[in-house]
């Protein structure tokens, strides 16, 4: 049961990943596409996908450390009930 929860955990997680990275690319992608149609230029869209890209990438980033962070604590947790489990046999 313990290793269904850990793959379930990973598909979350793996999901998480790709909705924070596609969605600021459609919100700014939509964005430039109005400021476009609305002022008659041609250049907002692809400089706001690409501010979208990046903010996606940041996103990413920040979840990716706060996941190894999360998996290191778990770990060394895990290591202490293991040390003091085996001190009491």
């Amino acid at each position: 049961m313990k290793r269904n929860r850990s793959v379930y955990r990973m598909l979350a997680m793996i999901t998480q990943f790709g909705i924070n990275m596609i969605v600021p690319i459609f919100i700014c992608s939509f964005l430039g596409m109005y400021l476009d149609r609305r002022l008659g230029t041609s250049f907002f869209m692809i400089l706001l996908f690409f501010l979208g890209a990046i903010a996606g990438f940041r996103n990413i980033y920040i979840r990716a450390m706060r996941a190894a962070s999360h998996n290191e604590k778990e770990e060394r947790r895990n290591a202490r009930k293991h040390k003091e489990n085996a001190a009491d046999k």
